[in-house]
């Protein structure tokens, strides 16, 4: 008999450690690994970068204290550790203090040990006391979430186990990877070194794809590094950001108000000259206009290396094709192995030549910060009136659409 009750207690316990308390199939338990993940990339986007990174919008305290818990529960991080180290880059964006830049480190050093990186800055002081003001500083947060975050990971793992057996140590390994690869690896790694650009903002920031599902909208990097303070990453019509779906069901809960989005572009009727008004518009959408002048250089491009095709002298393929991929991009971006080629392209289309050099003039609007209101509205309207003299179509429509910019109300 009591062979048999030991032999019936060898068996259930082989049981569980085979299948847990839920006894579900591989499939079923990746499924709910894949959710489980998600609600983390979901904390990670919703409260720690849009929350309280960015302050682009306030949480319900029952819904930050989730996040908080959710956190510490699959990640270990704290509030303001990711905070401050995510501040910080934005400060130091692709400087040598950058925490976790790749054109600092080297993309292959931050895709894969991006992990390393933050957790080498989290341990920086002066980091956290410069950068890491305005995180939460309560009971939990000083003896539980900060002191014990190695207990939130292993209870996570006791959890995984007593549900899934065994095969929870799966489940939680990949719980404890998610984060790692896809925010520190891939989003600061990809994120400003390979994909699209909607905006030359001031840094290497792209967008590794329009549809930001996988890693909560993070992957609009670039939309989201020319406007830091926005709570919604997604611009263009095409673009879908995931995070902003559930920071919207979160605002009609009650649980979450929206401070920011992108500012809106607004016209109105052409003023007779720019103006004040008309300063204050552009510089205010100043990303998004500059972005509307590379599509009109790409058209005036098509059209003199059109005429090119057609017998006028023309620059070498070589050339036009370095010219394609840098002519609108800011001076200080283009790499010095391209500027001859950019060179060549300029002196062979004097057309396309005047449009890179009144980008840089009218550029100077917002980056010459020593000089008066009605200077700069004087240089505005100085640099309307040469675009509009100088005889190519699509730089004056740009100069006449310029003049009738509106802010948005």
């Amino acid at each position: 008999m009591q062979a048999f009750r030991d032999f019936a207690l060898n068996g259930a316990l082989l049981d569980f450690l085979a299948n847990g308390l839920l006894g579900w199939t591989w499939w079923e338990m990746l499924l709910l690994a894949l959710a489980l993940t998600h609600v983390t990339i979901a904390s990670v986007t919703i409260y720690l970068h849009r929350h309280s990174a960015h302050r682009a919008l306030d949480l319900h305290p029952v819904a930050a204290h989730f996040f908080r818990f959710w956190l510490w529960l699959t990640t270990g991080m704290t509030t303001k550790a990711w905070t401050a180290i995510h501040r910080k880059h934005h400060a130091k964006c692709e400087q040598a203090e950058d925490p976790h830049s790749p054109q600092i480190y080297g993309i292959r050093k931050v895709l894969w040990q991006g992990a390393e990186l933050y957790r080498a800055e989290a341990k920086n002081t002066e980091t956290l006391a410069r950068y890491g003001h305005g995180t939460p500083d309560d009971w939990l947060e000083r003896h539980l979430y900060d002191r014990r975050s190695v207990w939130g990971v292993s209870l996570m793992l006791v959890i995984d186990v007593l549900l899934f057996g065994l095969p929870g140590l799966a489940v939680w390994a990949l719980q404890m990877v998610w984060i790692p690869f896809w925010a520190a690896g891939v989003i600061n790694g990809l994120g400003h070194y390979w994909g699209y650009r909607n905006f030359e903002a001031q840094d290497a920031s792209t967008n590794v794809s329009p549809w930001g599902l996988v890693i909560g909208g993070e992957e609009l990097h670039n939309n989201h590094h020319t406007y830091p303070t926005s709570a919604r990453f997604s611009v263009k019509p095409y673009e879908f950001d995931i995070g902003w779906v559930y920071i919207s069901a979160l605002q009609r809960l009650g649980l979450a108000k929206v401070k920011k989005t992108p500012p809106r572009l607004a016209w109105g009727e052409v003023r007779p000259v720019a103006d004040a008004q008309t300063l204050e518009a552009v510089i205010a959408h100043r990303y998004e206009l500059l972005a509307r002048y590379a599509r009109q250089m790409k058209r005036v491009f098509r059209q003199q290396t059109g005429e090119a095709e057609a017998g006028t002298p023309a620059a070498s393929p070589r050339a036009l094709r370095q010219a394609r991929r840098w002519l609108h991009r800011d001076a200080e971006r283009v790499p010095a192995a391209a500027q001859p080629q950019l060179a060549e392209a300029r002196a062979a289309y004097p057309a396309l030549d005047k449009m890179v050099t009144m980008r840089e003039e009218l550029r100077q609007l917002w980056t010459q910060t020593g000089r008066t209101r009605e200077q700069l509205i004087a240089d505005l309207q100085a640099w309307c009136h040469r675009a509009e003299e100088s005889g190519i179509a699509a730089l004056r429509e740009f100069s006449l659409r310029l003049r009738a910019v509106r802010v948005a109300a």
